[in-house]
């Protein structure tokens, strides 16, 4: 089965609260979903539109993603997540030593899109945002509407992670 979906995440400040959408798109079949966190990042509710999308499918399916976020659609493309998961989420040094730089960041996240990724057939797309295209245009709207609901739920992961950090 073929799957076209668009994905989008938004943060009022970053981080602060966030908002995430994705539209799944399979012949005549459309679904919209979206939800939110009280304190999270941009790039986390990027992560998390996707997420959210392959989460949704029942069975292994062809899937496009098309994002306008280029630091989820350039780290798959060139698979990083799967050096940086190799290498225990650590980072390559400046003269490229892997898993001697810092700390990767969401890898609890990531590691759920790798575990999506190797259920489905996932190519990823990157889309200039705010370019009129229509479905990612309503992806925008949805996750920055979400980013502003009153009494999201904790991004658990995110905030223990900040906690452990000071």
């Amino acid at each position: 089965e073929q799957v076209r979906m668009f994905t989008d995440g938004a943060c009022s400040g970053n981080p602060g609260p966030g908002g995430y959408a994705a539209i799944l798109v399979s012949g005549p079949h459309r679904k919209e979903l979206n939800g939110g966190f009280r304190l999270t990042t941009n790039n986390r509710m990027e992560l998390m539109a996707i997420i959210a999308g392959l989460e949704l499918l029942q069975r292994p399916c062809e899937v496009v993603v098309s994002s306008d976020s280029q630091y989820v659609v350039q780290a798959m493309q060139k698979r990083w997540p799967q050096r940086w998961r190799a290498n225990g989420w650590r980072l390559a040094d400046r003269l490229g030593k892997p898993g001697s730089g810092g700390l990767a960041k969401n890898p609890d996240l990531w590691e759920r899109l790798l575990a999506l990724c190797e259920r489905h057939r996932v190519t990823f797309r990157w889309v200039r945002g705010h370019s009129g295209h229509p479905d990612n245009e309503r992806c925008d709207e949805l996750a920055e509407a979400w980013a502003r609901h009153s009494g999201l739920p904790a991004d658990a992961a995110y905030e223990e992670s900040q906690r452990t950090s000071r």
